[in-house]
C-alpha cells in the first residue's frame, strides 16, 4: 500500500488469531529503510519482495520497532543478503526464547491431529533467529537520500520500542505503541511502564503525523490518528489507577513475557 511519495505499508501479515502484524518500508533517493521484518522468513520474503520492486537499485536496510518475534522473527531473512537490522540495544532475543514462541504458537492451533502433524514448521518454515546488528540507543536520523527518518525512542509497551518518524511525508512508524481496533498489549508490563507509555504518547501527538502505521491494525490517517492515540492512553490512565490491564488482571509481581 502506498501511502506517499516516500512511504508505503505492507499490512495484515499473518501472526496468531486475532492478531495479524503490519511492515513497510520508506524509499528514499538511494536508499530503503524497511520498517519491521515480520513473525517469519515468508513474512519477510514478502516485505522485501515490495520494497525491491518500488526501488530496485536502492541500498536496502531495516529497522525492528521492538523486541517481540512478531517485529523480529524475519531478521534471519534480511541477514542472509547482507541487509543491516537496526534496533534497539535491548532487542536481543535467544534461540530458547525462540523455540518457546514456536511452541506457544504451536499450543494454539485447535485441532490435535494439526499438531500432532507439527504444522507450525509450516509457519515457520526457514526461519531463522537473528537480532538486530546494527544497536541503537537513542534517538538519530537516518538519511535515505530526499527524504530522512527521524529514530525516536518510545518505550512503554517494552522498553526496546521506537518510532520512524518521516517528517518530510508526515508519516509515523511506530510498531505496537499504538494498535488500531485491538486492546494494547498492557501485560508485557508494569506501573512504570505504562507511565513511559504516557509519555511516548505524549511524544507522538506533538509530531502531530498525518498518516500512522501502527503494529496491527488499519493504517489510520486525519482524525482516526488522533483517535488511535486517545484509545490508548484512557486504556493507559484506566490501568495506571486501577492495576488491572483490559486483558487480564495484573498481579504487580512478575510482568508477562509478551512475545
Amino acid at each position: 500500500m502506498r501511502l506517499s511519495a516516500h512511504c508505503f505499508a505492507v499490512t495484515g501479515l499473518a501472526y496468531t488469531p486475532p492478531w495479524s502484524v503490519n511492515a513497510g518500508f520508506v524509499c528514499g533517493d538511494e536508499s530503503t529503510l524497511v520498517v519491521d521484518t515480520g513473525a517469519t522468513a515468508s513474512a519477510a520474503q514478502t516485505i522485501h519482495g515490495y520494497a525491491v520492486t518500488a526501488r530496485p537499485s536502492n541500498r536496502m536496510m531495516a529497522i525492528n520497532t521492538e523486541k517481540h518475534f512478531d517485529h523480529l522473527g524475519g531478521n534471519g531473512y534480511f541477514r542472509e543478503r547482507g541487509i543491516d537490522v537496526y534496533g534497539h540495544e535491548s532487542a536481543q532475543r535467544s534461540p530458547e526464547e525462540f523455540r518457546a514462541e514456536i511452541e506457544e504458537f504451536a499450543a494454539q492451533i485447535a485441532s490435535p491431529a494439526r499438531r500432532a502433524q507439527g504444522e507450525e514448521a509450516v509457519f515457520y518454515h526457514a526461519t531463522e533467529l537473528a537480532n538486530p546488528n546494527c544497536p541503537i540507543r537513542g534517538d538519530r536520523v537516518l538519511d535515505l537520500g530526499g527524504c530522512s527518518a527521524k529514530i525516536l525512542l518510545t518505550p512503554g509497551h517494552t522498553p526496546s520500542n521506537i518510532s520512524i518518524y518521516i517528517p518530510e511525508d508526515g508519516v509515523l512508524y511506530c510498531g505496537d505503541c499504538l494498535v488500531g481496533g485491538y486492546l494494547p498489549n498492557l501485560d508485557c508490563g508494569t506501573l512504570p511502564d505504562w507511565q513511559e507509555w504516557l509519555l511516548s504518547l505524549d511524544r507522538i501527538a506533538k509530531l502531530a503525523p498525518t498518516t500512522v502505521v501502527a503494529g496491527h491494525g488499519p493504517v489510520a490517517t486525519g482524525a482516526s490518528v488522533t483517535d488511535m492515540i486517545e484509545q490508548v492512553r484512557r486504556l493507559l490512565q484506566e490501568a495506571i489507577r486501577t492495576g488491572v490491564t483490559p486483558t487480564q488482571p495484573w498481579s504487580g509481581l512478575q510482568p508477562a513475557t509478551g512475545t
